[in-house]
Parts: structure tokens; sequence; C-alpha cells
């Protein structure tokens, strides 16, 4: 096993090569270990050349209604306020920071994404 910190496209599409080969390893083998070392890397290479920017807020909390399959009456339960909701979700209002403490709370949406500021639309 050679392993080698992954610098170049090319090193990074043989690293996701053995990756595939690898990926039925059991772990606590020299294999497994092997396919611990390249994922970490592989990750690090994409961090670094392929970065995923944040959301943005709305899309977030639209993103989260929809894998816990809330409609906006859902929402409203929460924000004791159906135009509140409705407000929010078309960008006409922009988000407190109770409604921010609520959306953390209720859909798990890491508060660093809600904060950041936002257009509203007009």
């Amino acid at each position: 096993m050679e392993i080698k910190l992954i610098k170049t496209k090319s090193s990074y599409k043989a690293a996701l090569k053995r990756i595939e080969k690898l990926f039925e390893a059991e772990s606590g083998t020299p294999e497994g270990d092997e396919l611990d070392i390249l994922v970490t890397l592989v990750d690090k290479y994409e961090e670094e050349h392929y970065p995923i920017p944040e959301p943005h807020p709305i899309e977030a909390i639209k993103f989260m209604m929809e894998q816990m399959e809330m409609k906006p009456k859902d929402l409203a339960k929460i924000f004791q306020s159906q135009s509140r909701v409705s407000e929010i979700l078309n960008k006409k209002r922009p988000l407190n920071l109770k409604m921010i403490q609520l959306l953390h709370e209720h859909l798990r949406i890491p508060a660093e994404i809600l904060i950041k500021n936002y257009e509203l639309s007009t």
C-alpha cells in the first residue's frame, strides 16, 4: 500500500478508482485502512477543488421542509402565523432572531446558514 497526497486531477481519479475497488473492504484490515485513508484524502481534495457553496437561507428552509414532508401550514404552526410563513418563503420579510431559533430547533438548519443576509423581493 503506497498512499500519496492527492495533488492533481489524475491522482484524484486514480484514488477514486482505487476506492471503488476497495469499497467492500472490511474495517480493521489493511485494505479497510487503505480505504479510510483514501476517502479522507479524496474528501480533502474535493473540499479544496470542488467547494459546495452554502445554500440561500430560504432555499435551505424549503429543502428541509421538503425532506421532512412539511407544508407551509406545518411551518405556520411553528411561527404561529400563516401570513408570516408566506412572507418568509416569498422573500418579502427577513428572518428575525426568534424565527432563526425556531427554524434551527425544528428543522435542524444550522444557524450560520439562516443568519446570512439576503435580498428581499419587491
